[in-house]
């Protein structure tokens, strides 16, 4: 395999056929999420993601012990980085920096799976659950801490975090910034998967290429109608997958589909 590609030092980028890795490179800082050069990366790399028909599933991850610390405890001290300044300042660095990395992960046409590597506290917890499918190390652990440092979630986690897990257990993590542990967050169904630290990375590719094998138009399609379920009414759903249906009847990929069942052989999907 090639090396990753960086988008900055900070992310790397690195397509295997149809599947990116996207890696936070941060581990002095634990890949905390409030470096802007950081947030801008991911952004980028969202959109690059979203504009390449090649992509067909990406894989989050982090370098080092942790997935993400969140926020930076040195910038918060010092009133850095997205802290800085007065009240004002800081909505617009809340805004300009973590709030646009949550926007272009959320919409993010392609399917995510996180990585869970290690703690994923904060910003990074929430940043988890911006992924569609979570796999956690055994050494994975999650904490919606804000309140431990004086806080509450600035990028959306209020919003995020009851819809993965309801809103007792979400309440239970929000208002005593306790951590949980990987086998915790399997129960409560924060994540999809426990394994050994060795086998992070191999079994989130085992997943993403039984992903990858499908239709690309057709897993962007279906990836949006669940985005539109969790807050649409089911007639407007039912009206949105009627529109893509249609769409989707007319692709050579479909006709491959039913070609392939039909002739009992793997399907060659072009994206078309």
């Amino acid at each position: 395999m090639k090396e990753p590609e960086p988008l900055t030092e900070k992310l790397l980028y690195d397509q295997d056929g149809h599947v990116v890795t996207l890696t936070f490179n941060m581990p002095d800082t634990r890949n905390a999420l409030t470096d802007m050069d950081l947030c801008s990366a991911i952004v980028a790399a969202m959109h690059r993601i979203g504009r390449d028909p090649s992509v067909r599933c990406a894989i989050v991850t982090g370098a080092g012990k942790a997935f993400s610390s969140g926020g930076n405890l040195k910038h918060m001290k010092e009133k850095s980085s997205i802290f800085g300044g007065d009240a004002i300042d800081a909505k617009d660095g809340y805004r300009n920096g973590i709030q646009q990395l949550a926007k272009a992960m959320w919409e993010c046409e392609v399917p995510l799976i996180a990585a869970v590597n290690g703690p994923a506290y904060g910003a990074g917890c929430d940043t988890t659950c911006l992924c569609d499918i979570r796999i956690a190390s055994t050494r994975a652990t999650f904490a919606e801490n804000f309140v431990r440092v004086g806080l509450i979630s600035g990028d959306g986690g209020a919003w995020l975090l009851p819809r993965q897990i309801g809103l007792s257990r979400a309440a239970e993590m929000t208002f005593t910034g306790e951590p949980v542990d990987a086998e915790t967050a399997l129960a409560w169904g924060l994540v999809s998967t426990v394994v050994e630290p060795d086998d992070l990375l191999p079994e989130a590719r085992v997943l993403a290429a039984r992903i990858a094998v499908n239709p690309p138009r057709q897993l962007r399609m279906a990836k949006r109608l669940l985005r539109e379920g969790l807050n649409t009414r089911l007639d407007i759903v039912l009206e949105l997958a009627a529109a893509y249906q249609g769409a989707c009847h007319q692709t050579e990929d479909h006709a491959e589909a039913v070609d392939s069942l039909l002739e009992k052989r793997a399907p060659a999907f072009s994206g078309r």
